[in-house]
């Protein structure tokens, strides 16, 4: 699995958070390594269990799933997943017949590559699950979840998800929310935040905003799940839709 510096100045960075699940910890962290590379932020999970712990816990954005894993399969895990979960699923597997492929597919992958593959590939057949996924799901005015609580871009408020009770914002909150709302899942710069929020363009100024948000979405301050920093880029809002 070689990737030449000239391959990696072909593919634009990404900043999509990626479950990478695979029982060789060799294979697993190549994968990781080379998609961290392409700026991709990645999570490791050994087995199934594992990744569906993290999925609970987390916000991803596609999977890197192999087939065949002791105890639940790669396919196994996929077909729960599908039961209420459309997020992109790519399929690693050292199986390269027709029929293995197709059994993949019909579980509920999107994509399936077969071991040994070039990284490179990966990278761009990635790329392309995360591009398709966005066109299809994205809608700017449907609500969407940010741990407990819903939030409604018409109205820029954040109710909670069980009580319905509203969560004060102050005006700049509100801005920066709807912001981070409008690039779901995409790096917004400091400078378009300042911007959009009407304050001082100063570093300093958004990172306090970001703070004092955090401060009333995240149950961690410290290890933020929803609001994330990309350092030196800016920040990214992970969101959950609500299915209607």
């Amino acid at each position: 699995m070689n990737m030449t510096a000239a391959d990696q100045n072909k593919i634009e960075p990404d900043h999509s958070h990626i479950l990478v699940v695979d029982d060789d910890k060799r294979i697993r962290d190549l994968v990781c390594r080379y998609l961290r590379q392409h700026d991709f932020i990645v999570c490791p999970a050994e087995n199934a269990a594992i990744a569906q712990h993290l999925l609970e816990a987390m916000q991803f954005d596609a999977i890197v799933l192999d087939v065949m894993m002791p105890g639940e399969s790669g396919l196994d895990l996929t077909e729960k997943l599908r039961k209420d979960n459309q997020i992109p699923i790519l399929l690693l597997t050292a199986l390269g017949e027709v029929e293995d492929r197709i059994t993949g597919l019909e579980t509920g992958a999107d994509d399936y590559l077969a071991k040994p593959f070039e990284p490179r590939e990966l990278v761009l057949r990635l790329k392309s699950l995360l591009k398709r996924s966005q066109a299809q799901n994205t809608d700017i005015n449907a609500p969407f979840r940010v741990g407990q609580w819903v939030f409604h871009p018409e109205s820029s408020g954040l109710r909670h998800k069980d009580t319905d009770e509203p969560l004060k914002l102050t005006t700049v909150e509100e801005n920066l929310l709807m912001a981070l709302a409008k690039e779901r899942g995409q790096v917004v710069s400091r400078e378009a935040l300042a911007g959009s929020c009407g304050v001082d363009a100063g570093e300093r100024t958004i990172d306090v905003q970001v703070t004092r948000l955090r401060r009333k979405i995240e149950e961690d301050t410290k290890n933020p799940l929803y609001l994330q920093t990309v350092r030196g880029k800016g920040y990214i809002l992970r969101v959950q839709d609500i299915e209607g």
